[in-house]
């Protein structure tokens, strides 16, 4: 008779297709960084108990339904390494319910995050007194397109995966520029809403690394953020 498996074996085995998911799933890797991030802002922005709870739900909805997804994936692909239209219905049906529960977490970071966002920068907003210029933002955009070009030069003939992207870079850029300058939050969110649709379409076409692409949307935010304060632009 077939003995039981142990407790502390699923976990084990539990543990091991988190690991794979983690490590073979780009989708997969996105997500947990994405999480990650939200679960730092809500400590940064010491969010109620109800909102982290939204929170953990929205993370958790989001694990799962990956996991969910590459599990389906790979049986299908073992029962049906041929290409069929049910196993193309399985695929999608599972990937549709990653789509969903991405929308939801989507929806509940802007809903719990709006406010935060709002007074933080209605306070930087008041603690400035810049004047956003024509020829200002065309200096501060080619400073932005410059050092990302330098930094990709730089390591080009390095091997090293990590390169700032240019589009990301710009796309950050620019919405960094519209959170200093409009006084609308909701016009602001908008913008990196945008640039976050940029990253992942390039994330989506494999044109760059995820690390890239993230390395470049944090360049681009920071010179024009440090730009502004320091040597108001």
């Amino acid at each position: 008779m077939k003995q039981p498996v142990k407790w502390h074996r699923s976990f084990r085995y539990a543990y091991e297709g988190i690991k794979y998911a983690l490590a073979t799933q780009r989708n997969m890797k996105f997500h947990f960084f994405a999480g990650l991030a939200a679960l730092v802002l809500a400590l940064f922005f010491k969010l109620s108990k109800t909102d982290i709870l939204f929170i953990l739900l929205a993370v958790t909805l989001m694990f799962m339904t990956e996991l969910i997804n590459t599990a389906v994936e790979k049986t299908v692909d073992l029962a049906m390494p041929e290409l069929h239209p049910l196993a193309k219905i399985a695929k999608d049906v599972a990937a549709a319910s990653v789509l969903v529960t991405a929308a939801f977490a989507a929806v509940t970071g802007m809903i719990v995050f709006y406010e935060p966002l709002d007074r933080l920068l209605r306070t930087a907003r008041a603690a400035e007194g810049h004047a956003l210029t024509v020829a200002s933002v065309w200096i501060l955009l080619a400073l932005v397109v410059l050092t990302a070009i330098v930094a990709q030069t730089r390591f080009s003939d390095k091997g090293v995966w990590v390169k700032p992207s240019l589009l990301t870079s710009v796309a950050f850029a620019i919405a960094s520029l519209i959170a200093v300058r409009v006084q609308d939050t909701l016009a602001v969110l908008l913008g990196f809403l945008l640039a976050g649709v940029l990253l992942l379409a390039l994330y989506d076409k494999r044109k760059r690394s995820f690390g890239s692409l993230i390395l470049g949307a944090l360049l681009g935010s920071f010179i024009t953020i440090l730009s502004f304060y320091l040597f108001s632009i």
